[in-house]
């Protein structure tokens, strides 16, 4: 990032960089962005394969809290997540592959959320996983009387529940 008394200029994504910083090819389709605002909680998501996504993440404005599950059955980190906050000050992104369930909450008054997906939704693999289930022990920084959910994000199963998903070593990006 550059900066100086006009205001700043930042590259949000490098080809080459992004390459070296994950080890393989990921060729992104699609850029989506999302306003909300305080306590709003979008997640957990993530789409089957044939269409699964990975995810380039970042806020524009505002901060959240951003988690990204390990899903893949077999995997030694399988259930375990990580929790990074991004915001406009710190300009943090997190790059969120394929066999992750991902979610995010509004900590600021409101945030604006960019992200870059290599693969369309698709309604028919869009899959979920419950935001509070006490097997990811995930902090979300909020009390749970300010979390505002969707429908649908209200009836996510459990980690335990999952019927169908990924499996450790399998290459989803052949």
């Amino acid at each position: 990032m550059h900066g100086d008394q006009r205001g700043y200029f930042l590259e949000t994504f490098r080809k080459d960089l992004f390459f070296d910083a994950v080890g393989y090819e990921v060729q992104f389709v699609q850029d989506n962005e999302s306003c909300s605002s305080r306590g709003v909680l979008r997640g957990l998501h993530y789409q089957l394969p044939p269409h699964a996504q990975s995810k380039l993440v970042r806020v524009i404005k505002g901060a959240v809290l951003d988690v990204a599950v390990d899903i893949r059955q077999g995997s030694p980190t399988f259930g375990k997540h990580v929790a990074v906050e991004l915001s406009e000050e710190n300009k943090a992104q997190l790059f969120v592959p394929r066999g992750f369930a991902h979610g995010f909450v509004v900590l600021s008054d409101e945030a604006i959320f960019s992200y870059k997906v290599d693969a369309y939704y698709s309604p028919e693999c869009d899959r979920g996983l419950a935001w509070n289930d006490p097997a990811l022990g995930i902090d979300w920084r909020l009390p749970e009387s300010e979390i505002r959910l969707s429908a649908k994000d209200q009836q996510q199963p459990l980690l335990a529940q999952l019927t169908e998903g990924f499996d450790y070593g399998v290459d989803y990006y052949a």
